[in-house]
């Protein structure tokens, strides 16, 4: 019979990161800047305009 110990994930830390938010009062949408391939993107969902703005987000690895 094999044992197998599964090590305790590290916590993956916040960093300050610029993402793009919905500027309608009724969307809660937002996306990382970085993943945008726009200039000054509309939302997705609602079409509306999109505000720069900053988020503690977890950090993403590439």
């Amino acid at each position: 019979m094999a044992f197998f110990s599964k090590q305790p994930a590290e916590p993956i830390p916040d960093v300050e990161t610029k993402v793009w938010a919905c500027t309608s009062d009724g969307c809660s949408c937002w996306m990382r800047a970085d993943y945008s391939l726009q200039k000054e993107p509309q939302c997705p969902i609602c079409k509306s305009a999109m505000n720069e703005e900053v988020r503690m987000l977890p950090e993403l690895k590439s």
